[in-house]
């Protein structure tokens, strides 16, 4: 069985509770809420120990060629779940490029899937947002990985916070070939909600213009 490291925090008051799970140990630390943000992000810029995925590398067509800046999805756009949006992508500190999201579906999880997050996860259900990203600005994009965000109905993420994978969603990054217009891959990603709270969207916000207003999709 492969050995990966998540984290959850679930947040409580002022207070936020950290709990981690590497391989089949778990344990859980009181964090400020501050604290806890900045850890989270830390982890999510981070690549996730699942191996990358095989990219598909089509033959470029006319479709496939570079997007004109009119095409790419301007900050604050609105898609439904299902929906094909362009947008400029950023990875790290040299990738940057044009991809096109797709978020196929946004499915609740069964709670026993957080079984190795121990008993902070009690009460809480995961959410897996399965999306299929595809190079179209044809720069090289290779071993890049997706960062999404659910939010509810009102447009607002959970008061959840959690990094890692389950059994029932796998995350995969960019294998080395994305780097052609047409190159895809399909990934998986986890998020979380008490029980008063259930995901229906996703948000988009890992370039600069998005950083305030991310590109949305809803259920």
């Amino acid at each position: 069985m492969k050995s990966f490291r998540s984290s959850l925090f679930a947040a409580v008051g002022a207070a936020a509770v950290l709990l981690s799970a590497c391989g089949s140990e778990t344990s859980g630390t009181a964090l400020p809420a501050a604290d806890a943000t900045a850890s989270s992000t830390a982890e999510e810029s981070a690549p996730t120990s699942s191996s990358a995925a095989k990219s598909s590398a089509a033959k470029p067509t006319a479709a496939d060629a570079p997007v004109a800046s009119g095409d790419v999805a301007a900050p604050g756009s609105e898609f439904e779940v299902g929906q094909r949006a362009v947008v400029n992508f950023k990875y790290g500190t040299s990738k940057t490029g044009v991809i096109a999201i797709t978020v196929d579906s946004i499915e609740a999880g069964d709670p026993a899937d957080l079984a190795k997050y121990g008993d902070k996860a009690a009460g809480i259900t995961p959410f897996y947002i399965r999306a299929t990203v595809e190079n179209v600005g044809g720069t090289d994009l290779a071993y890049s990985s997706l960062r999404l965000r659910g939010i509810k109905a009102d447009g607002k993420t959970s008061s959840v916070i959690i990094t890692g994978e389950t059994d029932n969603c796998q995350t995969v990054n960019a294998g080395k070939d994305f780097t052609t217009a047409g190159a895809k891959f399909q990934t998986c990603v986890l998020q979380a909600g008490n029980a008063a709270e259930k995901i229906t969207g996703a948000k988009y916000d890992a370039a600069e213009e998005y950083t305030k207003s991310p590109v949305v999709w809803k259920g």
